[in-house]
């Protein structure tokens, strides 16, 4: 790949690469926990957290039905007044937690000073995508956001990244994509032709090697690496 061919747009992952998801959402189940137990319910605060993060990994992060699940598999039955307590906790505890990782507002603002095209790709559902955009204040940083609800297909798909690219009016090789998740975000980019970076900061999985072009640290990182493709002092 020429690493030398001006970077016209950037692509974000969402989650883990702008905010970070996963502290958010173990706060806020910790936070549920504790809001049913003060509502009454018996149960144990240590192993009712693995019980609810090991019902998020069989159905899915963004599941809405994950605290009926837990109480029908604690106590048989869902309990409005647990249920309650459990669900506003975690709201409360969702919105004090969602927070873009440092330096994402200052370097999104000097790309777009730099005149880089700005999208998302993301396999969130499009109205929790978009409602953590616009929680951030992100919102008017993008020309194109495609969620799971708009391609229908998970990446590494191809779908996604072309449906972001179409968007932008660019060619894959004109653009960087950045993610947390080197078989997902990496892959999929890389198998059109886009150039990637990996962002370390935000990897849950210990990875060793990415494969991407670039292992940033801080997503700041990026002004560096256009500046000098783009030759810009």
């Amino acid at each position: 790949m020429n690493k030398s061919i001006p970077i016209k747009g950037v692509i974000f992952d969402l989650d883990n690469t702008l905010l970070d998801f996963m502290k958010m959402k173990e706060v806020a189940v910790k936070s549920a926990i504790r809001g049913m137990i003060e509502a009454g319910l018996e149960i144990d605060e240590i192993e009712s957290f693995k019980d609810i993060i090991s019902i998020y990994e069989e159905f899915g992060w963004e599941n809405q039905k994950v605290f009926d699940v837990f109480l029908t598999k604690s106590i048989g039955y869902v309990d409005n007044k647990f249920l309650a307590a459990g669900i506003v906790a975690y709201r409360r505890a969702r919105e004090a937690n969602l927070l873009a990782y440092p330096n994402v507002n200052r370097t999104l603002v000097n790309l777009t000073k730099l005149g880089i095209k700005l999208a998302v790709v993301s396999d969130a559902p499009s109205r929790e995508a978009w409602m953590r955009i616009y929680y951030l204040n992100l919102y008017h940083f993008f020309d194109a956001v495609i969620t799971f609800d708009d391609s229908g297909e998970r990446k590494p798909s191809s779908t996604p990244f072309e449906m972001a690219l179409k968007k932008l009016k660019l060619k894959p090789q004109d653009s960087l994509m950045i993610g947390d998740w080197p078989d997902r975000d990496v892959v999929g980019a890389k198998q059109i032709g886009m150039r990637t970076a990996f962002a370390v900061y935000g990897d849950t999985f210990g990875t060793k090697y990415s494969g991407a072009d670039w292992d940033i640290q801080d997503i700041s990182e990026i002004i560096t690496i256009i500046k000098q493709i783009n030759n810009i002092v």
